[in-house]
């Protein structure tokens, strides 16, 4: 497990393991949500991104045949 300090500035260094896993480049938009009292950052992606991310999945039984 990776640790970072908070600078004076309130400024967090990623370590450089999380961000070769993670593929994060500088400049990169993160979105902070804070749930529980935990900080998580999740790296911002672009709407193409997600294009083909369902394909194959079964939606067979998704929603009741009556709420249709």
């Amino acid at each position: 497990m990776s640790t970072t300090t908070i600078s004076p500035k309130y400024q967090v260094v990623i370590p450089k393991d999380v961000r070769e896993i993670l593929h994060l480049k500088s400049g990169q938009k993160m979105v902070v949500v804070v749930k529980g009292g935990v900080v998580h950052l999740i790296p911002e992606k672009p709407l193409h991104a997600f294009k083909g991310f369902l394909k194959g999945m079964d939606i067979k039984d998704i929603r009741e045949d009556k709420e249709r």
